[in-house]
């Protein structure tokens, strides 16, 4: 049974979240940045291939279990971009309001507006684990031009809910974290871990 996991990120909101969500469990999240591990590079056009990436690198620099996400936003009239380019759309540095400014600015005149968040959650027991446990949740919705609401993150406050027809930035936490994207992948690993644990 795993007792420790490293996450593959140095985002403190994420190590609060992930370490809330396997408390439970009785498994200790640790950030790799804590263990001296740099973060790996993200060369891949897909999100699991990323995910893949950070988890096996955080694993093998390790030697424990190790556990990554990656995340964004596809556009459907955008191809699917942003997609796994969804944190630096606008260039560099990584900033939410150009990159909200750029989205919106790319779909002037468009009338498809649908979008959707993915997020991908790999766990690797081992850097040569050969059946890594990988979850996905997707939030559907579209992009409206003018912002709304004062929570969430990204591109939250141009991503209108198809369900509630509110915003992510308006939503409360809690009924944010069960319509979203990576609540729905945290809810899928955790009942994989259950059945693991159980069998």
């Amino acid at each position: 049974m795993i007792k420790r996991i490293v996450l593959a990120s140095n985002n403190a909101g994420k190590l609060r979240e992930f370490r809330r969500l396997f408390e439970p469990l009785g498994i200790e999240v640790i950030a790799q940045a804590e263990l001296g591990i740099e973060p790996a590079d993200e060369p891949h056009v897909t999100f699991v291939e990323n995910a893949i990436a950070k988890a096996r690198h955080a694993s093998a620099h390790s030697r424990l279990p190790a556990l990554a996400d990656d995340s964004g936003i596809c556009v459907d009239a955008l191809g699917g971009a942003p997609g796994v380019r969804s944190a630096r759309f606008a260039g560099e540095p990584a900033s939410d309001a150009p990159n909200n400014r750029a989205l919106v600015d790319a779909l002037q005149g468009i009338a498809d507006r649908r979008a959707h968040y993915c997020c991908v959650l790999v766990l690797m027991r081992r850097a040569d684990d050969p059946e890594p446990i990988i979850a996905e949740g997707v939030w559907r919705g579209c992009i409206v031009d003018a912002p709304r609401g004062s929570g969430g993150f990204g591109y939250d406050p141009h991503f209108q809910d198809d369900e509630t027809g509110l915003t992510g930035a308006e939503l409360p936490l809690a009924q944010k974290n069960e319509l979203s994207h990576r609540g729905k992948a945290m809810r899928q690993l955790l009942a994989r871990l259950g059945s693991l644990a159980c069998g």
